[in-house]
């Protein structure tokens, strides 16, 4: 099934880009996040497997894939973030959802918890928590702020893997497939990212190390899952164990080997998401 993209304005005019699969709008819709640096057609193959049975829709944040692009260094703040993403739940008529939430998006989904719990009818973080492992804030700091202009995708694919050597894709199609979600051509013929490279200097300016534990806690009465792969870089083993004794009822999915950020097409993972989305009604 072929999404339709929505262009929707922010409260200051600016326009966020979402894709929208259709399905039985008597069924809580699925709010997809996705992670920084990232496109709403990472989740295609997720909403493959729920597109027709529920309203299936996936954000991109300012300065991401197809929304604008912000003049301002401060609009790609966090909280700024947190505000679109309630602005675009209004303008495609979402008042609940079941919300999947990809590294940045599981912090956009813990603020949620806070700021708007009504709209969270159930949560799925993807490889995130409370507390952010130091190696994964530098990987995402070196790669955020780069643009390589690469002149051919073999050159993307041969990057991606040496900085994100752990991402659990199978074969050398499915890199390439993350290299064009990634990267896509300018007008001077090479690929660029599709993100705003200011944004890495958004986050420097915001600075300090983020404390989402009372954020966390907001989700203590949502059924919630965690998506975990266990040589995450940007989620660690003590963390996941503190998250699971702050939440008893939190469903946790392992995958072994894997690091940031699970796909969430991975046979181990889709199973039990795929069950615990159906569920939710």
């Amino acid at each position: 099934m072929t999404p339709i993209q929505h262009r929707v304005r922010a409260r200051d005019g600016l326009r966020l880009s979402a894709l929208e699969w259709k399905g039985d709008a008597r069924r809580t819709p699925l709010l997809l996040l996705t992670g920084i640096c990232r496109t709403a057609w990472d989740y295609e193959g997720l909403a493959a497997r729920h597109a027709g049975r529920r309203r299936i829709i996936a954000l991109e944040y300012m300065g991401h894939g197809d929304s604008d692009r912000a003049p301002e260094l401060s609009r790609y703040r966090p909280e700024k973030a947190v505000g679109d993403v309630l602005d675009a739940c209004a303008a495609l008529g979402v008042s609940r959802a079941a919300v999947v939430g990809t590294s940045f998006g599981g912090i956009m989904t813990m603020v949620l918890s806070v700021l708007r719990p009504t709209l969270l009818r159930a949560v799925v973080l993807n490889d995130i928590g409370p507390k952010i492992d130091p190696r994964g804030l530098g990987l995402v700091g070196g790669f955020a702020g780069y643009d390589p202009g690469f002149e051919r995708i073999e050159e993307a694919v041969a990057y991606l893997r040496s900085v994100m050597p752990l991402i659990p894709l199978p074969d050398e199609d499915a890199w390439r497939h993350f290299a064009a979600l990634t990267y896509k051509p300018g007008p001077d013929g090479r690929l660029h990212p599709r993100w705003d490279t200011r944004i890495q200097q958004a986050m420097e300016a915001g600075g300090g190390e983020l404390n989402l534990g009372p954020v966390f806690r907001g989700l203590r009465p949502i059924p919630g899952m965690l998506v975990w792969g266990e040589s995450s870089e940007f989620l660690a083993a003590d963390t996941v164990r503190a998250m699971v004794r702050d939440k008893p009822d939190l469903e946790l999915v392992s995958l072994p080997g894997a690091g940031h950020a699970p796909t969430l097409n991975e046979p181990e993972v889709a199973e039990p998401l795929d069950r615990f989305l159906e569920a939710i009604r």
